[in-house]
C-alpha cells in the first residue's frame, strides 16, 4: 500500500476557485500480533512498519533485543504484523492492565506516566558532541523527508549516528517515528548509545520515555518540552535541547553532551 493518497480537492485563492490534485497521507490501523496473539493496534502511516514493530516492543520492553525475534511478516496490504520472538510475559500482561491510551496508539507504556513507573537504567554516559554539529543536522533534518514534502502532514524523526549512517522516519504520529527510526537502527545494527535523536514535535513525556527506554543520550526538537518531559529527562540523565533554530538552543537538562 503505497502511503500517499492522491484526490482532487478545490482550492481558493483569493477571488478565485478551481479544481486541486492534492496529495495526502494515507492512515492505517496496523495490527500487531506476537507469538499468534494480537498485541494491539496503532494508528500509522503505512511505511516501515517492521521497524514500528521493533522499535514499539523494544520500548515497551517487551522484548529485550532484535536477535529474540525469530520470524516477522508483515500481511493484509501492510495492515498486520506478525512477530514470533521471545517475549516477557509480564510486560505482555502490564501493557493489558495499566496502559495509558494514547491518541494514534491503542496501547502504551511509556505515555504520560509517573517517572517513578519508568523501568529504566540512569544514563551514565559520557558522549559528546559540538552545539555545531547538531544545529547542522537539525537544518538538513528538514530537506530529508520526502513524506512530509509531499503532504505536510506527518511527523519525522531523525536518529544521528555518524557523517555515514543517520536514519529517518515518517508518520502521522509523533511516537511512531521515534519507534520506526529506533527500529530501523536496531534492524541495521547501530550502536544507538553513541547517537542523537531530532524530532519535529514538542519534547511530552512519552518522548522522552521512549528516548530513555532505549538508552539514546541526547534528545532534540525544534519545539519545547513539557514539564513532565522536564522531569523524565532530569531523573535519568538524558540530554533535552529544545528550540534548535539557526545557532541557538535550549538545553533544558544535562548540558554536559553538548560542548560549544
Amino acid at each position: 500500500m503505497e502511503p500517499i493518497y492522491k484526490t482532487i480537492i478545490t482550492k481558493v485563492k483569493g477571488s478565485e476557485q478551481y479544481s486541486f490534485e492534492d496529495t495526502l497521507i494515507r492512515e492505517i490501523k496496523l495490527e500487531i500480533w506476537l507469538n499468534g496473539a494480537r498485541l494491539g493496534a496503532v494508528m500509522c502511516t503505512p511505511v516501515d512498519q517492521e521497524a514500528l514493530a521493533v522499535g514499539y516492543l523494544m520500548s515497551e520492553g517487551i522484548i529485550g533485543r532484535v536477535s529474540d525475534i525469530t520470524e516477522m511478516t508483515l500481511l493484509n496490504d501492510g495492515m498486520r504484523i506478525e512477530v514470533t520472538a521471545k517475549a516477557d510475559s509480564q510486560r505482555i500482561e502490564r501493557l493489558d492492565s495499566e496502559a495509558v491510551v494514547i491518541s494514534g496508539c491503542g496501547k502504551s507504556m511509556t505515555a504520560n506516566i509517573d517517572p517513578a513507573q519508568i523501568n529504566a537504567k540512569v544514563m551514565q554516559n559520557d558522549y559528546t558532541i559540538p552545539a555545531s554539529l547538531l544545529s547542522e543536522q537539525m537544518a538538513a533534518f528538514y530537506t530529508q523527508c520526502p513524506l512530509y514534502e509531499e503532504t505536510g502532514c506527518v511527523h519525522t524523526a531523525k536518529l544521528y549516528i555518524d557523517t555515514d549512517h543517520a536514519y529517518i522516519a515518517e508518520d502521522i504520529a509523533q511516537h511512531n517515528t521515534i519507534d520506526k527510526v529506533i527500529g530501523k537502527a536496531l534492524l541495521d545494527g547501530a550502536e544507538i548509545s553513541k547517537a542523537f535523536l531530532m524530532v519535529s514535535g514538542r519534547l511530552s513525556s512519552e518522548m522522552v520515555a521512549k528516548t530513555v527506554m532505549h538508552q539514546i543520550p541526547i534528545l532534540a526538537s525544534r519545539t519545547a518540552s513539557t514539564c513532565l518531559g522536564l522531569q523524565i529527562a532530569d531523573k535519568f540523565g538524558l540530554t533535552l535541547v529544545g528550540f534548535v533554530r539557526g545557532k541557538g538552543m535550549n538545553l533544558y537538562r544535562h548540558p554536559e553532551r553538548i560542548k560549544v
